[in-house]
């Protein structure tokens, strides 16, 4: 029998596998406060800037010296307006097409002109007269009045078509024939303004040409015209009686008109 006395057998005891340690896990370090970046100000809108129109093409001048046979700073007759002086000669370029211009400065008038340069021949534009062509101009203002026995009405027609022919001589001739001395019978208005025409047209070329005044060249016409033979006063009237028996009247307002005129 067996000895109930002895101890049981110990009992194998199973070791137990140790556990895996965990690597020690060293405490983070406090992160420091992060400052919050500034708030971003408000960027402003930018204006829209419209693309700027285009600037308009200004017209190209080109200044020339030289035209025609005229050249700057030259002075012409005009015979529309006498006297003038070229400032300058200009090419344009006007609606794509290019211009040639004289500028012409009437300083007594106080008026600037552009003329093309391709049309003074048409308009008549010219040179000063010559020393001898202004001679001949004042020997003519000498010579004896001609008077046409028409109408009033038809010599200031043809006067006046003397005056804007630009002709020097032609206009003296208008001096001549209008011009009046003290023991004269007076001007009647139409025929002062045409005389006072044709006589600025004429100083102002000869003091121009002969590099004086104005003034200067009046008292010189003036001077040539009292050495012209005049007609009295009884000779004016016998004249003017002689028209009329032809049937013709010298209407010097050129209102009146006579029983030939109107049957004509």
């Amino acid at each position: 029998m067996p000895n109930k006395t002895a101890k049981p057998a110990a009992k194998a005891t199973v070791a137990k596998p140790a556990a895996a340690k965990a690597p020690a896990v060293k405490p983070a370090a406090p992160k420091a406060p992060v400052a919050a970046a500034p708030a971003k100000a408000p960027v402003a809108a930018k204006p829209v800037v419209k693309p700027a129109a285009a600037a308009p093409k200004v017209e190209e001048k080109k200044v020339v010296t030289q035209r025609q046979g005229f050249k700057a700073n030259e002075f012409v007759v005009y015979p529309a307006h006498g006297v003038g002086q070229i400032l300058a000669i200009e090419e344009q370029e006007i609606a794509g097409a290019k211009l040639e211009l004289f500028v012409i400065n009437f300083i007594k008038d106080k008026m600037t002109l552009r003329v093309p340069t391709a049309k003074v021949a048409n308009v008549g534009m010219r040179k000063l007269s010559d020393p001898a062509l202004v001679k001949k101009a004042l020997e003519t203002l000498k010579g004896r009045a001609r008077v046409k026995r028409t109408m009033w009405s038809r010599r200031a027609q043809e006067y006046e078509a003397k005056i804007n022919s630009g002709d020097i001589v032609a206009i003296a001739e208008v001096v001549r024939d209008l011009y009046r001395s003290e023991s004269q019978p007076e001007q009647s208005y139409s025929e002062r303004q045409l005389y006072e025409a044709a006589l600025d047209r004429l100083s102002r070329e000869i003091a121009v040409v002969q590099h004086s005044t104005e003034t200067e060249a009046v008292k010189e016409i003036e001077a040539q015209l009292a050495k012209s033979p005049r007609r009295t006063g009884a000779k004016a009237e016998a004249a003017e009686g002689e028209a009329d028996a032809e049937g013709e009247t010298d209407d010097t307002d050129g209102d009146d008109t006579t029983v030939a005129d109107e049957a004509a």
